[in-house]
């Protein structure tokens, strides 16, 4: 049997499944998500249902894009012998069946479901998907990393993607100014890649500064969702999804642009330049 240091990144991970595990989270680890993704900035009396638990009639409700959070676990890990200044989050798609309680506990197992050849690295591709105690399905995560210097090994490029950029006006445009210490913040949701902390381990990466987690970002376009098109409802929002495209420093400030046909919402994430920070999003609203 091949050891996890040796194995190499092709096709053969493909069906590689972790060990289930059961995972929770509490009232208190919704709330930090919360002001982690930008919850109650610039005003803080701003979005009490996310940031706080005791508001005089404003019961606490937790964000949809916390499934990225409190649904992982139970996936199976990438070998030893990769260089994880070379790997960075390339897409992310999360499917509801419902909103998340404020406390909660899930069995969850994740599977490498593709790994495709892009030539100057390998995008890897991983399913998890979490069920309650009675087995139900709570949420399915899709991720994808992407491997610089992995690639070149032959493997299928992966599908085509058929998402296309609306032609006319959006129909929201939501701005938002992160902080300075964002990538502080949400780490304490619990990725604490010092990618985004430690300037020495950034610059190995051929990063001038520690960047914003893409979770982050994507959390802060999630917000933007639910709030424009979903009525802050978190009972609408069944579904997300987006691709990476460039990174966002603390700091910045970053605009989604949201267009609404019908049942079809698409967006598109852009820094203070113009360039799109996470691009071909999709939504999933009730």
């Amino acid at each position: 049997m091949k050891s996890r240091s040796n194995m190499p990144i092709d096709s053969s991970l493909v069906g590689l499944s972790g060990t289930p595990a059961w995972t929770s989270w509490t009232s208190k680890d919704a709330l930090l998500y919360a002001l982690g993704v930008g919850a109650g900035q610039p005003d803080p009396l701003d979005e009490l249902e996310f940031t706080t638990e005791n508001s005089e009639a404003t019961p606490q409700v937790v964000l949809p894009t916390f499934a990225n959070v409190a649904l992982v676990g139970g996936g199976p890990s990438l070998p030893d012998d990769v260089d994880f200044t070379k790997v960075l989050h390339a897409s992310q798609a999360l499917s509801l069946t419902g909103p998340l309680p404020t406390d909660g506990r899930v069995e969850t197992t994740g599977t490498i479901t593709g790994v495709y050849d892009k030539g100057s690295g390998a995008l890897v591709m991983t399913e998890t998907v979490a069920r309650d105690s009675v087995g139900q399905i709570v949420g399915t995560l899709e991720s994808g990393l992407f491997l610089r210097g992995y690639g070149g090994f032959g493997g299928e490029r992966g599908p085509s993607d058929s998402w296309e950029l609306p032609t006319g006006k959006p129909d929201r445009v939501v701005t938002y100014t992160t902080r300075p210490d964002q990538a502080l913040l949400y780490r304490l949701s619990g990725d604490r890649n010092p990618l985004h902390s430690d300037p020495a381990f950034s610059a190995r990466g051929g990063f001038p500064t520690p960047i914003l987690h893409g979770m982050c970002t994507y959390g802060y376009a999630g917000r933007a969702l639910l709030h424009t098109i979903a009525d802050s409802d978190p009972k609408r929002f069944r579904g997300m999804s987006g691709r990476f495209s460039k990174s966002v420093l603390p700091g910045q400030t970053i605009t989604t642009s949201i267009w609404v046909d019908g049942t079809d919402v698409r967006f598109r994430t852009v820094d203070e330049s113009g360039d799109a920070v996470i691009d071909k999003g999709t939504a999933t609203i009730h």
